[in-house]
């Protein structure tokens, strides 16, 4: 059958027998995951706790800030495990959960750029070293990593990307590559320096992971959809002992594992560029952080209190829940947008 970009196959025929049955596996698999990530969070912290696996805050950041060191991270191994293994059993049973293409790479870019967040992690709690992974070689790894997932993806999938409003499709050709690396370095990145403060992160990835999902169930992508639905639950187990005030933290483990998932998603649904709209707090706090950076080099002034955006408000006098709560409802708004966009 002939593939429609925004609404998947067209000419195929789904009852909706078939998307009630992709709903119910997807719930049923999300509960699991959130009744087992809720079990085994407090034995996780107390092991991290007992080998010393604990934050170390930077001394030039904030002071209310300084208070978190020692609180134990890589909290993200237990949602990158948790919804992985799961689905991989569940892939044996379940015609919802079956494995194809699509869900081989988003599940690699997963686990892949969590080893790079691990190993990056590693070094900094393990080795004593604050710098942990030399930023040129954690971009390698992650280019490395997105080189491969173009190539898995090419070999079956369109380099077409449609544009939102116009509801055109243009394709890139080989101009894709570029698309697709510069688009999971970049999300790595920013979600990553969005992991800053406790329950920022983790909050707008399941709130960004929303519209996917409907995304996913219409164009009938019901592997895709379980998987995420899968991830949503595990994070709002982890989120249980990350609000504020934090008992865990994910790491760049979680972090770019996260940012990897994303970016995974929104190549596989072919809404590239809704991405940059429903993740834009994303986008806004790496932006901050280049335009700091490069103003401060120019001027040795600042335009931001402090970069990334976060910190910006917090060293204004906003209290950390209060920040958390105003980039949630941003997030929430920009979610809204990206599916109307869709529907449009």
């Amino acid at each position: 059958a002939d593939c429609d970009l925004k609404h998947g196959i067209i000419g195929a025929k789904w009852s909706d027998n078939m998307v009630y049955s992709a709903w119910m596996t997807a719930i049923l698999a999300g509960v699991i995951c959130l009744v087992i990530m809720l079990m085994i969070m407090p034995g996780l912290i107390r092991y991290l706790h007992k080998i010393k696996f604990g934050q170390t805050e930077r001394e030039e950041g904030l002071e209310s800030h300084k208070k978190k060191n020692g609180t134990p991270t890589m909290g993200g191994l237990a949602f990158i495990l948790v919804p992985t293994i799961i689905y991989i059993a569940g892939s044996f049973i379940l015609p919802d959960m079956r494995f194809s293409q699509n869900i081989l790479i988003i599940l690699l870019a997963y686990v892949g750029y969590g080893l790079i967040g691990f190993l990056d992690d590693y070094i900094i709690v393990v080795k004593k070293d604050n710098e942990g992974l030399k930023p040129g070689a954690k971009f390698l790894l992650q280019a490395v990593l997105a080189i491969i997932f173009f190539m898995i993806y090419r070999s079956g999938s369109s380099t077409e990307i449609w544009i939102p409003l116009a509801d055109i499709y243009i394709d890139l050709g080989w101009a894709y590559f570029l698309l697709v690396v510069l688009m999971f370095t970049a999300e790595n990145n920013a979600v990553n320096l969005t992991n800053g403060i406790d329950g920022l992160c983790a909050g707008l990835m399941v709130i960004a992971l929303v519209p996917f999902a409907v995304f996913a169930s219409v164009q009938h992508q019901y592997p895709v959809l379980v998987l995420i639905i899968m991830v949503i639950a595990s994070l709002i187990g982890y989120l249980r002992f990350n609000l504020h005030p934090a008992k865990i933290f994910m790491g760049d483990t979680g972090s770019l594992a996260l940012g990897g998932f994303i970016a995974a998603v929104a190549m596989v649904l072919k809404q590239e560029l809704l991405l940059v709209i429903i993740g834009f707090v994303f986008v806004a706090e790496v932006l901050s952080v280049i335009i700091q950076v490069t103003h401060f080099k120019r001027t040795g002034k600042r335009i931001f209190r402090m970069a990334p955006l976060h910190h910006h408000f917090e060293k204004g006098g906003m209290t950390e829940t209060a920040v958390v709560h105003r980039f949630w409802a941003a997030g929430i708004l920009l979610a809204a947008l990206g599916l109307l966009l869709y529907f449009l």
